[in-house]
């Protein structure tokens, strides 16, 4: 059922919440069976759940890899949290696109300490399944339309396969024009 594997062999996340953090399990049980029922789940090296390191080792192709970064924007005393999933072949346009969405003055990487406090998730494992209440999830088209793509387990070790279109059925998401713009 999931291609993008690599050398990996996915099995049901719904079949296997002990791999995933516990507000990733909680959220599987509460999308639509049939959304859930397109999520895979590997366990991993957790040494090497960074998206290169891991792309490397178990041969999944970068392209296929969303990375989910959270950001924090501010204007005056407001505080303002969202995920970007971008493909790791491209970076969140955080200071265009996800500032203007956020509506905010700045906007920058959440610290990590306070993105691992918030979502309650690892760092270098957060992923936009079970991410808190009322935060919009920033897709890029790319991530979308990608047949499948590999994220967070919301732990170090582990991942999870699912389609692109699967994250827009995710509280929170919206399709997000430019959001991913080339590295470099």
């Amino acid at each position: 059922m999931w291609t993008a594997t690599g050398t990996l062999t996915a099995q049901p996340a719904t079949q296997h919440p002990e791999l995933v953090a516990a507000p990733v399990s909680t959220a599987l049980k509460s999308l639509a069976p049939e959304v859930a029922a397109t999520v895979g789940v590997v366990e991993i090296d957790p040494a090497l759940a960074d998206t290169a390191a891991f792309c490397e080792r178990y041969g999944v192709a970068p392209d296929a890899s969303a990375n989910c970064v959270i950001v924090k924007g501010k204007r005056g005393g407001d505080v303002r949290f969202a995920a970007c999933l971008v493909l790791a072949t491209t970076r969140a346009d955080v200071n265009g696109i996800v500032r203007r969405r956020l509506d905010v003055r700045s906007a920058s990487f959440a610290p990590m300490d306070e993105a691992v406090a918030l979502t309650g998730m690892e760092y270098g494992g957060i992923t936009p399944v079970g991410l808190p209440a009322g935060w919009p999830i920033l897709v890029d088209p790319e991530v979308a339309d990608a047949p499948e793509v590999v994220i967070g387990g919301g732990v170090r070790g582990s991942k999870l396969f699912l389609p692109g279109a699967a994250l827009l059925a995710l509280p929170g998401a919206e399709l997000v024009e430019g959001l991913g713009r080339p590295l470099g």
